[in-house]
């Protein structure tokens, strides 16, 4: 006897059940849709849209940064801090203690505008003499300058200068913040505060230079309430709110975002006159932005 070949019984039954199944689920599809529990215009739903934030040239934010350790010998520093969000940029601008100007028909130093009027005065005088607006100041001591260095998480640098506690060969060597609040406050460099306010700056962007951009922006709100409550500032909740976004996009996507410069200029005595051309081109190079041409930058 002949046996059946197993595949002329597979192929009629899985066609069977195919054809039940064709049977049964669209007659349930024509119960529920005359039953009004299916809609025949129902749509997908569209997708969420994606949140899209802009970084432009109006995020830019120029702050003077101050210094104040009464109990040091150079117990003031001061420094130009120029933020481009958009273009991933920080630029660290040492401001010598001796820099004279005139101001209001009358010579004066930034160290005597600020004993005069404070930091608003020194604010005045840095706007002065750059042509420039200061949008905010931030005056640290010295508990809030350790602070800060502590979660940019220190800095490893080359010294040079015969500090106590330092290895002055000239090789790099880590500094944590006492450290380097030592080296700002150090009152003995050969070039005086001209030198002085160029190791001021280039530590500082080199300490952002070699921190986690990514951690620092996860941590940006504790570290912003941190800081605000530690310095004389004008900076408010608003301001970091409006510029929260491009700054972290900065963190977080730039790479060696920051650079120094210190001014130059020339020594008279104990005096420092800046030079005029210097500032003009620092003045083109990082606040000539015409916004009305800018595009921004999608920050998804």
């Amino acid at each position: 006897m002949a046996k059946k070949k197993i595949g002329s019984i597979a192929v009629p039954y899985l066609v069977t059940i195919f054809i039940g199944i064709l049977i049964v689920g669209g007659g349930t599809f024509f119960l529920l849709h005359y039953l009004g529990i299916i809609d025949g215009n129902d749509q997908l739903p569209e997708p969420p849209k994606r949140q899209v934030t802009t970084t432009t040239y109006a995020d830019n934010h120029t702050i003077l940064l101050v210094l104040d350790e009464p109990d040091e010998r150079c117990n003031l520093t001061f420094m130009l801090m120029r933020s481009i969000p958009k273009d991933k940029k920080i630029i660290f601008l040492g401001i010598p203690t001796n820099t004279i100007a005139l101001i209001d028909g009358n010579q004066e130093s930034i160290t005597d505008a600020y004993q005069k009027g404070g930091v608003f005065s020194a604010v005045s005088f840095t706007e002065e003499v750059f042509g420039i607006t200061v949008d905010r100041y931030m005056k640290f001591d010295s508990s809030s300058l350790v602070k800060v260095c502590d979660i940019l998480g220190g800095v490893t640098y080359p010294v040079s200068a015969d500090i106590a506690g330092f290895n002055a060969d000239g090789k790099n060597q880590y500094l944590n913040a006492e450290q380097i609040d030592t080296l700002l406050t150090y009152a003995a460099y050969p070039d005086g505060e001209y030198e002085r306010a160029y190791s001021a700056s280039s530590i500082i962007a080199s300490m952002v230079n070699q921190s986690n951009g990514l951690r620092l922006s996860d941590n940006l709100d504790n570290s912003f309430n941190t800081i605000v409550n530690m310095v004389d500032t004008n900076i408010t909740a608003v301001d970091y709110k409006n510029h929260k976004t491009a700054i972290k996009s900065m963190l977080e996507r730039g790479t060696s975002i920051a650079n120094f410069f210190i001014m130059d200029g020339e020594v008279a005595y104990d005096e420092f006159i800046p030079s005029k051309k210097f500032i003009d081109d620092f003045v083109s190079a990082y606040y000539k932005y015409d916004e009305s041409e800018n595009s921004g930058e999608n920050n998804e």
